[in-house]
Order: C-alpha cells, then sequence, then structure tokens
C-alpha cells in the first residue's frame, strides 16, 4: 500500500518510494525514503510549511557560501491533497568522529565564518526562520560594524523574546533582568572587538554536527543568519565542549580576542532563553543567573 509520504515523494520526484519513519526529531517527523536513492526526509502539516522552507533556504546558503558540507537539497514543498510539507535530503551515512575530526570541523567553519556573505557587512538574513519550534527574527541591520551588530543584537536577539516568555510566564525579575542587559550590551565590547559580517549556521550544537565516512564534517538543522561568528562558538560550548582540536583550527583562521570570554555568557542567553520558550522548567532559572551574572 502506497503511504500518502511515497505518493507525494513520487508525484515530486518520479519513481516508486518506499518510507520507514525514524522519529529522530521532536519538532517533526522524520523518515527514511529509498527509491532510486536514498533520502532523510522530514514532514509538517501544510500549514506549517514555513518551518521545513526556512530550513532548506538555511541549507541552500551554506552549501552556496562554502566551507562546510551540508546534506543536498533535493525536495521541499506542500503536497496538495496529502496535507503535507515535506523536505527532502540527501541521506547523510554518518560514521562516530575519528582522532582528526575537531580539526578538520574548525578549518571548516573557520572557512564558512572568514567568507564574506551577502548583506553589504550589515547583520541579519533575508528572512526569518526557526530555531528549534521558536520563531526567530532577522530583519537587516541598517548598517554593519559594531553599531549594526549591537542593534541586531538587541532587537532581533533579546528583545524579539521578549513578549514571547512574558506569555509564556517567565519571571518578572528575569524579563528586567533580559531588557537590562540589552542596554548593557556596549560594554562587552570594550576589548575593541568589531564583530565582522558572518554566515553562521545559528543552532550549531553537538546534534547537528556529524562526520561522513569519507571523513568530512557535516552539518545540518541550521537556523542561519549573518551574524559575529564567536556566537557559533558560544552555542558550541553552551551544552558541551567542541571536538578536540577544533579551537587551534578555528582560531587558526579566524583569530580570537580576550573579551570573547565575556561575550560567551552573553550570546548564550539567547539559547538559554529560547530553551526556556520550547521546554519551560530548569531553563528559566539558568537564563535568569546568567542574566543577573552578565550584569554583575
Amino acid at each position: 500500500m502506497t503511504t500518502p509520504l511515497a505518493a507525494a515523494l513520487q508525484r515530486a520526484l518520479g519513481g516508486p518510494w518506499t518510507v520507514q519513519a525514524l522519529g529522530a526529531s521532536g519538532f517533526c517527523s522524520t523518515w527514511r525514503a529509498t527509491g532510486n536513492t536514498q533520502l532523510f526526509v522530514k514532514t509538517l502539516p501544510a500549514a506549517d510549511a514555513a518551518r521545513l522552507d526556512a530550513e532548506a533556504d538555511g541549507l541552500r546558503a551554506l552549501a552556496a557560501q562554502g566551507g562546510v558540507v551540508v546534506p543536498a537539497v533535493v525536495h521541499c514543498g506542500v503536497h496538495d491533497g496529502t496535507g503535507l510539507s515535506l523536505l527532502a535530503m540527501q541521506w547523510l551515512d554518518l560514521r562516530p568522529p575519528d582522532a582528526g575530526f575537531g580539526q578538520r570541523l574548525g578549518e571548516a567553519l573557520g572557512a564558512l565564518h572568514a567568507a564574506r556573505p551577502k548583506g553589504d557587512g550589515r547583520f541579519g538574513w533575508a528572512r526569518d526562520n526557526y530555531l528549534g519550534g521558536t520563531l526567530q527574527r532577522n530583519h537587516w541591520s541598517a548598517r554593519g560594524g559594531l553599531d549594526g551588530w549591537l542593534a541586531f543584537f538587541r532587537s532581533e536577539r533579546l528583545e524579539a523574546l521578549l513578549p514571547r516568555l512574558q506569555s509564556a510566564g517567565a519571571p518578572a525579575e528575569l524579563l528586567h533582568a533580559i531588557g537590562a542587559v540589552a542596554l548593557a550590551l556596549p560594554r562587552f565590547f570594550d576589548d575593541g572587538h568589531v564583530p565582522r559580517a558572518s554566515l553562521i549556521h545559528g543552532d550549531l550544537w553537538s546534534g547537528n554536527w556529524g562526520m561522513r565516512k569519507d571523513g568530512k564534517p557535516v552539518v545540518f538543522d541550521p537556523a542561519v543568519s549573518v551574524s559575529d561568528a564567536e556566537a557559533e562558538l558560544a552555542m558550541m560550548e553552551l551544552f558541551g565542549t567542541p571536538p578536540a582540536g577544533f579551537g587551534p583550527a578555528w582560531h587558526a583562521v579566524m583569530g580570537s580576542h580576550a573579551g570573547y570570554a565575556r561575550r560567551r555568557g552573553l550570546y548564550q542567553l539567547y539559547h538559554l532563553l529560547n530553551h526556556a520558550l520550547l521546554f519551560g522548567g530548569a531553563y528559566f532559572g539558568q537564563a535568569s543567573m546568567l542574566a543577573q551574572r552578565l550584569l554583575r
């Protein structure tokens, strides 16, 4: 019996398909599709098509920018009659990382971050996208340089989450602390660091990178924007540490700034706030403690 997803793949790509449920994501249904090739497929109701379209946009942007390897987008669209929105990607045959993986990942991310992205030095992206299940706002900054980055991070990252956090029942002291951190942003850059515009993956924790069987690092599930590359490092260090060898390889390309030790918490606050929206519970307390520490 042909399933609705298999029928949608046949209409989009031709040929017969079989699909196997994987359950590999908390935000959508995931499948292994087998036909004339193998695909990794994500599906959502048609009403949520913007989520998968934004992911496809991010994958294409990373592929076009170069440096990192991402799964190729094979098809993305809504299929009338099935009620499905689907994103079909190249199937990745991943292997456990070897001893040199961290260095190669650092070199690849460094190449991505060092390349000149679109936006004429400004910060943002051509569309909003999703950080997990949370809408991520990406309106372009009016200018580049430090002033442009401060304006972007204040309005599109911290302040953009305030009404959603309030609706989610965040404590008043957390909301107040976020506003205070937003006003205090310039002091985190008093070491002279002027962020350069870099295309970043945006949600790069250990579950969103892997190693292909040929040894090349690959990244997936992006929430791209043109941002300060240090924000990428901060996310990679939030719930663990990057693989051995990553740091020296990345810094060899991008350099280092002593003030990052202070900015890391600033950038991690954004992701903790997002986790508070997605999962609630202890993340509200963790975000509040971090915000208070940043203000001291």
